[in-house]
């Protein structure tokens, strides 16, 4: 079925964009989306960075090694909870502001991605 927005002038296929709404979505450069891992990891490295502390010390403190933090803040492991309380403990940040800061940045992230996808739909 295909239909015109009167505000834009373009024909939209419906049944392409039913089917382009059921794929995932891509980052504005194409690339898959990011996992939870990866956010919790950027949110983790920027609060230790903010804090001024090393890999070590945070490692430390937590009772691993600082090569498995560093994988953890990169998104290349995927952390247990357990694993991320200590680490959000060793960093005074509390759990739930891991959490909220990770839904932030996932909702920041699609709501990018649909207006880039809207902006550049094909006519």
């Amino acid at each position: 079925m295909v239909g015109m927005e009167p505000e834009q002038g373009r024909v939209i296929d419906f049944a392409t964009a039913a089917r382009s709404a059921r794929t995932p979505v891509r980052g504005a450069d194409g690339t898959e989306p990011r996992l939870l891992r990866q956010i919790y990891g950027e949110i983790l490295r920027d609060e230790r960075r903010d804090q001024d502390r090393s890999l070590e010390d945070v490692a430390r403190t937590v009772g691993m090694s600082k090569q498995y933090l560093s994988e953890v803040e990169r998104g290349r492991k995927e952390a247990s909870s357990e694993m991320l309380r200590s680490v959000c403990d060793a960093l005074e940040l509390p759990m739930e502001q891991l959490l909220a800061r990770g839904i932030r940045r996932m909702t920041a992230h699609r709501t990018l991605t649909s207006i880039f996808r809207a902006d550049h739909v094909p006519a």
